[in-house]
């Protein structure tokens, strides 16, 4: 399958900030270099599964690729050769150090299935998914930074920054962004400093979801604040 990337982790680094800038920015906030090559491992992990239903084209070349992943995690957590995709020896390094567990991100997979049906999401639908991949995500990325951490109190406040744009989109989930950001506002403030940066990107989900942006040096000081109060 085609790479955006070389396998060169600054490279993988600069993917992330050319094609998702608010969890990029977020993870300028770890300051051990080690511990945010693993988060944006996972970021770019998350992307990767997103790819699938926007550049396949048709409904069964998005599940190869979604096959694909999930041989990915065959080799990573089977003790084999990972393929040579910068973003799959990235996570296998990412899971080896924190001992990451398969369920998870296998889920992220699952979730992606839904994407390949043009239908539009039931209320029901787009929560479950916001919440088992960016919602994943954010969990695995609390346990890279701060192992004791409840990770579950990141999952609200990552999946409202995935649902904005779609709520954006779809009127009829507005109301249920706005309950979930609500509910993520209040468990980020329950997260510790050193994990706080794995939800920092949910800072610029209310704006998301009125199709503003992160760039700019009002969103850099928007998200320094954040992370400086502990507060989306």
């Amino acid at each position: 399958m085609a790479s955006d990337a070389r396998s060169d982790p600054e490279d993988l680094d600069a993917l992330l900030r050319r094609v998702d800038p608010d969890r990029w920015l977020s993870s300028r906030f770890i300051g051990d270099p080690i511990q945010r090559a693993d988060v944006v491992a996972l970021y770019a992990y998350d992307h990767e599964l997103g790819r699938a239903s926007r550049v396949a084209s048709n409904p069964l070349l998005g599940e190869i690729r979604l096959t694909w992943w999930r041989e990915a995690l065959d080799e990573i957590f089977g003790g084999r050769d990972v393929r040579r995709h910068p973003t799959a020896q990235a996570l296998a390094r990412a899971v080896a150090r924190r001992g990451l567990a398969r369920e998870p991100l296998e889920a992220m997979i699952d979730a992606r299935y839904r994407e390949l049906d043009p239908a539009p999401l039931s209320e029901a639908e787009a929560l479950d998914w916001a919440r088992t991949t960016a919602g994943e995500a954010a969990r695995a990325a609390v346990a890279v930074l701060d192992p004791t951490a409840p990770a579950q109190l990141s999952v609200a406040a990552a999946a409202a920054w995935a649902l904005a744009r779609r709520a954006a989109d779809q009127p009829d989930l507005r109301d249920a962004f706005r309950k979930l950001l609500a509910e993520g506002r209040r468990d980020a403030r329950r997260l510790s400093p050193a994990a706080f940066p794995a939800v920092a990107h949910a800072v610029f989900a209310a704006g998301r979801a009125q199709g503003g942006s992160s760039e700019g040096l009002a969103g850099r000081l928007r998200i320094t604040l954040a992370v400086a109060r502990g507060r989306l």
